[in-house]
């Protein structure tokens, strides 16, 4: 099974396609992750990455989609899930063809669908520990008895406004993404709002239900 997982930051999808690889044996393929490895082990790429990092500059398609390239190939292309790719049309054009050329089609997109002020309100209870870097959500997640919730820091870009502005990029950027894999793959929109486990079922469900993905 090869699923890519959708959503706007906030929505949960990270934790999702966690949660899908550990469930269903799939390789859980985030970008974010593969750039860090990448330069970790001071691939060519990796190199190239760290190099444009440094430089404030973003990581421009043809690299990304190198990254991920290599990625597929030392798993064969076998079972995985996207999480935060593709991000444009490009990529996503480059996907389809590349799985495609490797006899292996993706399967589903899902798409976690979660109102942007329940984002709001979800991303701004975050909290930064400033000593060890450790992030906790004052409802989901709370600091631990031993950490003094007045030494936390609610950074910048946790708050209300900055939010909002990062869910408007992100529809500008994602919609023409959504609506060409729409036209070329099974699309399903799924509820992202309640526990971890509700969404996590519906997702389960959504697959189950889809008969061309009966290996999960």
């Amino acid at each position: 099974m090869r699923l890519a997982l959708f959503g706007p930051p906030g929505a949960g999808k990270g934790t999702q396609a966690k949660r899908l690889a550990r469930d269903h044996d799939l390789t859980h393929l985030s970008t974010g992750d593969l750039f860090r490895a990448a330069i970790r082990e001071r691939t060519p790429l990796g190199l190239k990455v760290a190099s444009l990092l440094e430089a404030g500059e973003l990581v421009p398609d043809d690299v990304t989609n190198g990254i991920v390239a290599d990625r597929l190939a030392q798993i064969d292309y076998g079972s995985f899930v996207l999480d935060g790719f593709p991000r444009t049309v490009p990529q996503a054009e480059w996907l389809l063809d590349h799985l495609a050329a490797n006899d292996a089609p993706l399967d589903a997109v899902v798409s976690l669908v979660v109102p942007d002020e329940d984002v709001v309100g979800r991303l701004s209870r975050r909290r930064t520990d400033p000593e060890t870097g450790a992030i906790y959500h004052l409802d989901f997640n709370p600091p631990p008895a031993d950490v003094d919730p007045e030494t936390l820091v609610h950074r910048p870009d946790d708050q209300p406004e900055a939010i909002r502005h990062r869910l408007e990029v992100y529809h500008e950027e994602t919609a023409p993404v959504e609506a060409y894999l729409r036209e070329h793959v099974r699309y399903h929109e799924i509820d992202g709002t309640g526990s971890l486990a509700e969404v996590q079922a519906r997702v389960t469900d959504v697959l189950v239900e889809d008969r061309g993905l009966a290996g999960i």
